[in-house]
């Protein structure tokens, strides 16, 4: 019998045991609509394998992975071609993580996997809101004659929970009817304190990477300068792990975009953080 020892592919502080986990981490490694770069569906394993570069404490939050109690479920294997199948797929097994009575961190993929991830939360927990960090809108209904889109992902899920439920940050790219669209529903923020109406919510958190700076974060599919540091992203975690997080994912590192490998260990660092953001 082999020995080892063996190269563990999981994340790093996992608690090994689902049934007593909190928190179950799911890789969904599709990026099917993107619509410029492609690459993100290899990002879940690439994150995996840098989050041993990390150190397991976190001094943002005073906090170990340990204390999260978090179980890596791994990858999702999706239908090559086949973007309804595939966003069921997560809808369905998103599913059975609630009715377990945990909650789901996702690491996508393309943004467009928040959405079933929505669809599915949204049937077991009441009176929920999304906080969405992104350089884009993703508000259109459609991008070029298809709905499914990475760039409406926001624009549907919001139908779902009420746009009043939606707060936007760190946006700061997209057609002018989407900023006409967050100035009517009063989406875009700025300020922490700009949250407080979410006090009373259950909320899920999703971060598109390109939210932060291109000199942080050039491996994503469509970076835009002009965004957040990793410290100011931060910020935002710090005052939200106030609040009552039901489940959060982080999408869009294309991983092969930045071959220093330092995006993807900027993308490891960001869900260690938001780890702890959902751990009281």
């Amino acid at each position: 019998m082999l020995s080892g020892p063996f190269l563990d592919r999981n994340w790093m502080g996992e608690n090994k045991d689902y049934a007593s986990s909190n928190i179950v981490m799911l890789g969904m490694p599709f990026d099917g609509t993107v619509s410029y770069r492609p690459g993100s569906r290899f990002a879940p394993e690439q994150i995996r394998l840098a989050s041993w570069g990390l150190e397991e404490y976190s001094p943002y939050f005073d906090k170990h992975l340990e204390d999260c109690n978090f179980h890596d479920a791994g990858d999702l294997e999706f239908p090559l071609g086949n973007t309804k199948a595939s966003l069921d797929l997560i809808e369905k097994n998103v599913e059975e993580i609630y009715k377990d009575g945990k909650r789901v961190f996702g690491i996508g993929g393309e943004h467009l996997v928040t959405l079933p991830e929505i669809k599915a939360v949204s049937k077991y927990v009441d009176n929920l809101a999304i906080v969405h960090f992104d350089a884009h809108t993703d508000l259109r209904e459609e991008y070029m004659g298809e709905a499914l889109s990475h760039s409406a992902v926001i624009q549907h899920s919001g139908k779902i929970v009420g746009f009043e439920n939606v707060k936007q940050i760190g946006i700061r790219s997209g057609m002018k009817e989407e900023f006409e669209f967050m100035k009517k529903y009063n989406t875009l923020i700025h300020e922490y304190s700009e949250l407080d109406c979410l006090k009373d919510k259950n909320i899920f958190i999703t971060v598109d990477l390109d939210v932060l700076d291109t000199s942080i974060m050039p491996g994503t599919g469509t970076p835009e300068v002009g965004g957040l540091t990793f410290n100011e992203l931060v910020g935002w975690f710090k005052y939200l792990s106030k609040f009552n997080i039901v489940g959060a994912d982080v999408v869009e590192l294309a991983p092969d975009y930045d071959t220093s490998g330092a995006s993807t260990a900027v993308a490891t660092k960001v869900i260690r953080e938001l780890l702890m953001t959902m751990t009281k």
